[in-house]
């Protein structure tokens, strides 16, 4: 991967179609990865618009309350005031304001469209698969890699809300 087209990528905020405010609601969720060894964890966890579909914010990191923290201050200002659902993770119950927070199983389906998100990434990206001969080497490629394919994603939805 070529390391200066992760460094030249726009700020993701600029990726995004902002829904109506009305309809500015959150999914969260994360998804376990690994880089070199399975013995080394990766958590990658994502705030996504039920709206549109796009990635308003992602960080990687170990499954804590610090990095749950990391996510909500990468989520952009238009969207701090989103409805949010979740699992029933900790972390996001500890970080995200209780008014705005609703813990909800996956049988809800409030949660379907960050699960089917997750889906595709293991199904596009050969290193976020679970059992592959593909793995990063590197935190940094893990996190190249996955910012590639955030903002090609988010470009690709914007086009299709647009057409």
């Amino acid at each position: 991967m070529d390391q200066k087209k992760v460094q030249e990528l726009p700020k993701l905020n600029s990726t995004l179609k902002p829904p109506p405010p009305a309809q500015r609601v959150l999914e969260l969720d994360e998804l376990w990865s690994f880089v070199q060894s399975k013995a080394n964890q990766c958590w990658v966890w994502i705030a996504l618009c039920a709206v549109t579909r796009q990635i308003v914010a992602f960080v990687t990191g170990d499954r804590s309350e610090q990095t749950c923290k990391r996510l909500w201050r990468a989520v952009p200002w238009r969207y701090k005031r989103a409805i949010c659902y979740s699992d029933f993770w900790k972390a996001y119950r500890l970080v995200i304001p209780s008014e705005q927070h609703q813990a909800v199983g996956k049988e809800s389906g409030l949660t379907n469209h960050v699960e089917r998100w997750n889906n595709t990434l293991r199904q596009r990206v050969g290193r976020f698969v679970r059992e592959s001969l593909s793995f990063s080497k590197s935190q940094h490629m893990h996190d190249g890699c996955l910012a590639l394919f955030v903002h090609r994603y988010n470009l690709d939805r914007a086009r299709a809300i647009l057409s």
